[in-house]
């Protein structure tokens, strides 16, 4: 590829882009968590199966997985707002049919799991927020097209904060809507949001040169490329496997959290509880976006990992939504932290011309483990865990360590699973990959290659 000239540290049409797209991304994301989050909490209520949530969850992480080398490939291929926008239409087309599938189907057969119109509702509300995860690899390749390289942790970090505010708002809006309006008032708020943030988008300019590849055009699934580029940076498999292990314990939460929750306070207070905690999503962001992640991003992210954990031993000890709700706030705060800087490690030691593939390979590997545990998690729970702490042995030999309530068997999941991945953090810090990726971070990674952005000349490209 050819070199670009550097471009200005203070570009103003870059920073004008980039933050247009921030606010875009807002009301995107707004929309599919909003839509996501209606569906869970409306099939929960109406079913009160912790089965059908993990169901729902296993499903989105799964079809996460499987997307995200394509959606990656695909970033790649084309320019960033030709991806977005393509994004955009699926979503909106998506959460169309949703609607259509709760108006044309009854409620019951709705509602009755297995069957072909549960299926079917559920299938076109995660296509619309699969969707979004195309825009949100496209997003995290912007931020090294439109952001100096010193700036991009905390680029990183204002990404953190429209996702931690966008989670904020959906999380209270959520609730309401399936409290107060009904879930067909839930779809036919997020079908006009995402009309609105189509609209918006097309409106945006991206400085973008014309897309352009050394070894040929990427074919479009190429998990063998990706994986070669990912190989070739030293220590870069060992970050993707450790997040992959994160991934697997964050099954667990996945499933039972909100079936937790909702075992302790109505669905209204729930989504506003969501909200509230949220802000811990929006102060780390902020954190972030104003100091950056120091010289040391992996050090940090093992340590934010450290905290999470240690947060995970106690949140649900005992059924009081009060500890429930400062652990998520804390456990909130330090989740942008440690994603900001596994973003901006790979900004940095991965060429700017194959980061989408690399970002897409990492999300698959990442999040098909997710699944695995929510799939699982959930029937041991709805079957095993839950009766048994309702029993009277149950009670008798843990009891002294969860206490006693509706939901202790789900605490016991959530503490066995911290303290499991405490353990494997710990190791973490040990590892020659750790150091190596270290010391590839420290002595300054690869030169980007960003073409008509912010950033210099080209870097190297794996076959």
């Amino acid at each position: 590829m050819a070199s670009a000239s550097r471009a200005p540290a203070n570009r103003t049409p870059a920073s004008r882009a980039f933050t247009l797209l921030l606010a875009n991304t807002f009301i995107a994301n707004l929309t599919t968590s909003f839509l996501w989050f209606a569906a869970t909490f409306w099939i929960y209520l109406e079913t009160r199966s912790v089965l059908a949530t993990s169901i729902m969850g296993g499903s989105y992480m799964l079809l996460l997985a499987v997307m995200a080398v394509p959606f990656g490939m695909l970033v790649d291929r084309h320019r960033k707002k030709k991806v977005m926008v393509g994004a955009q239409v699926l979503t909106v087309a998506s959460f169309g049919l949703s609607l259509v599938c709760f108006l044309a189907f009854p409620r019951e057969r709705l509602l009755t799991i297995g069957a072909f119109p549960f299926w079917l509702f559920v299938a076109f509300v995660l296509l619309g927020a699969i969707a979004e995860s195309a825009r949100q690899i496209a997003l995290t390749t912007t931020v090294t097209l439109l952001v100096p390289p010193d700036d991009r942790a905390k680029g990183n970090g204002r990404v953190g904060i429209v996702n931690g505010l966008s989670f904020a708002v959906t999380s209270v809006f959520s609730g309401l809507a399936v409290g107060l309006l009904g879930m067909g008032w839930a779809i036919v708020i997020a079908v006009t949001l995402s009309l609105l943030s189509l609209v918006h988008l097309l409106t945006i300019a991206i400085p973008e040169a014309e897309i352009s590849h050394t070894e040929g055009v990427p074919h479009p699934v190429d998990i063998a490329a990706a994986a070669r580029t990912v190989i070739a940076v030293p220590g870069l498999i060992a970050l993707i496997v450790f997040s992959t292990f994160n991934n697997l314990i964050g099954g667990v939460y996945m499933a039972l959290l909100d079936p937790y929750g909702l075992t302790l306070v109505s669905v209204e207070i729930w989504g506003v509880l969501w909200g509230v905690v949220s802000f811990g999503f929006i102060l780390g962001g902020a954190v972030v976006a104003a100091v950056g992640l120091g010289p040391a991003p992996l050090r940090l992210l093992l340590l934010g990992n450290v905290v999470i954990y240690l947060i995970g031993l106690v949140f649900a000890i005992r059924e009081s939504i009060v500890l429930l709700a400062v652990g998520l706030i804390l456990y909130m705060a330090v989740i942008p932290v440690i994603e900001a800087a596994e973003q901006t490690t790979l900004q940095r030691v991965v060429p700017y011309p194959v980061q989408g593939r690399v970002f897409g390979f990492a999300q698959a590997v990442e999040s098909a483990a997710a699944p695995l545990t929510a799939f699982l998690i959930g029937p041991i729970a709805q079957y095993g865990l839950i009766p048994y702490m309702a029993s009277e042995p149950g009670r008798r030999t843990f009891g002294w360590l969860v206490g006693a309530g509706d939901a202790r068997g789900i605490a016991l999941v959530f503490i066995a699973a911290a303290a499991l991945g405490l353990v494997v953090t710990a190791l973490a810090f040990t590892t020659r990959s750790y150091r190596m990726l270290s010391a590839e971070y420290a002595a300054g990674g690869v030169d980007s290659g960003v073409d008509g952005g912010v950033g210099g000349g080209p870097g190297p490209l794996p076959a």
